[in-house]
């Protein structure tokens, strides 16, 4: 088991191996398609992009978000399908240099490239455990670009011991999903 404080570097990335258990505690950002759009768009553009993106931990995260006095409450926090952002993910990666991406079902080759260039890791998330992971979330900021809908918007979470959580990707190019598709893990 691996305890990883946000926000961390290239070199603590490049330390995490196929595999290895990862538990985190600090700042996260969430992030789906619309998010992804935005925030590649408004660079390509030279527009500004909310703080809190450069060098990030990711979750491809559709929250339910309740309001909670002055602030904000997260019911559930489950993993989205990864897949969905591989078209924008490697160029995600490559301009903000995003650490980690929290999501379910892996992502594509283009994006396990991407994070080998970059230092950068896929976090599997257990699907079905969106409350679970909710209680994990002590603290809530956001949401950014809230025209795109609660679920699209990007929201900051403040973390601890969010977990347990599979390098499923690492930063050598190494993947869970591409050795179980390969036959190289049998019984899992």
């Amino acid at each position: 088991m691996i305890e990883l404080r946000t926000p961390f570097g290239e070199d603590a990335v490049r330390k995490l191996k196929l595999g290895d258990t990862v538990y985190l505690t600090g700042d996260i950002i969430t992030g789906r398609d619309g998010m992804h759009e935005r925030a590649i768009e408004n660079v390509r553009q030279n527009r500004p992009v909310p703080e809190g993106i450069e060098e990030s931990v990711l979750y491809h995260c559709g929250p339910i978000v309740a309001r909670d006095g002055n602030g904000w409450r997260v019911v559930a926090a489950g993993p989205t399908t990864s897949a969905r952002m591989n078209s924008s993910e490697p160029e995600m990666i490559r301009k903000f240099r995003i650490r980690a991406i929290i999501g379910k079902g892996g992502m594509s080759a283009e994006v396990g490239e991407a994070m080998s260039e970059t230092g950068c890791v896929y976090l599997a998330a257990v699907g079905g455990a969106a409350v679970s992971l909710a209680e994990s979330i002590i603290g809530v900021r956001g949401p950014e670009w809230s025209d795109l809908g609660m679920a699209e918007a990007m929201w900051r979470f403040e973390v601890e011991a969010m977990g347990p959580l599979i390098v499923a990707m690492d930063s050598e190019g190494n993947s869970l999903y591409e050795n179980v598709m390969s036959g190289l893990i049998r019984d899992i």
